[in-house]
């Protein structure tokens, strides 16, 4: 188990928003915190922490510059994801991305497009290509969701389709949209259930908000997944503080 930075970022700056609440209206945007420091500083700071496999996702477009800043302030340190396609995703790489996160680009009209996947794998290669599976609970089951997170995809994240999409990357990404940004815990019916199904290195994101927390995931998950947390962190206006949970990683080594 590893703790994962993050560095999110929209309309330009480094914020923390609840995410199911991302559309095309700015003012209907939940914001739970917005920092007045640079991309730059949050990237610096990850690196001179020496924390690795951290992701920089760029809510919605005009987002490019402020991340590109970034990628420069810790090349080789970070992943990036948000709006990457197989035309772009090859700049990033040489920008100084470690790896491209994906989403949307491969799942369209609410199904996995495989001729999509297929060619982001041809341009970038399996060892420097992220799925992220955002996804949300239906019925009892989970299903990645596009568009922002407003729409629900057919792609049940489950045992035999994280098998078989395995095969086309280095890792995964997972947002628990249902809690993302909201700090009311970890969903741990889907992190055990991510720690039974996966074999590649799985990033968990959503609800994290205690050290008590980042305990109860490790144990549930008998240390199988990575985690990020954003939104309770004292550096994003939360009440964790920020080095205890670098301390906490120490103890436990988890960076």
């Amino acid at each position: 188990m590893k703790f994962r930075p993050c560095i999110d970022i929209h309309q330009g700056k480094v914020k923390q928003i609840v995410g199911e609440t991302l559309q095309a209206d700015p003012s209907q945007v939940v914001e739970n915190f917005v920092s007045t420091q640079s991309p730059g500083h949050f990237a610096a700071m990850y690196k001179e922490d020496g924390l690795t496999g951290g992701h920089i996702i760029m809510l919605g477009g005009g987002n490019e510059q402020a991340a590109e800043e970034a990628l420069r302030a810790y090349p080789g340190g970070l992943q990036i994801g948000g709006g990457i396609r197989e035309d772009n995703a090859e700049r990033y790489l040489a920008l100084g991305a470690s790896h491209v996160i994906v989403t949307s680009y491969i799942f369209q009209d609410g199904k996995l497009n495989r001729d999509h996947l297929d060619k982001i794998v041809a341009k970038v290669g399996k060892e420097r290509l992220v799925i992220d599976l955002s996804c949300k609970e239906r019925d009892g089951k989970y299903f990645v969701v596009t568009n922002q997170w407003r729409t629900f995809s057919d792609f049940e994240v489950n045992a035999a389709n994280m098998a078989e999409l395995e095969s086309y990357c280095d890792e995964f990404l997972i947002h628990a949209v249902d809690v993302e940004g909201k700090r009311e815990g970890v969903q741990e019916k889907l992190a055990a259930s991510l720690a039974e199904w996966t074999t590649i290195p799985t990033t968990y994101a959503g609800g994290a908000r205690s050290l008590a927390d980042l305990e109860r995931f490790r144990d549930i998950t008998g240390g199988r997944l990575d985690i990020t947390i954003g939104s309770a962190l004292d550096i994003f206006g939360g009440q964790l503080p920020y080095r205890d949970v670098i301390a906490w990683c120490d103890k436990e080594g988890a960076r």
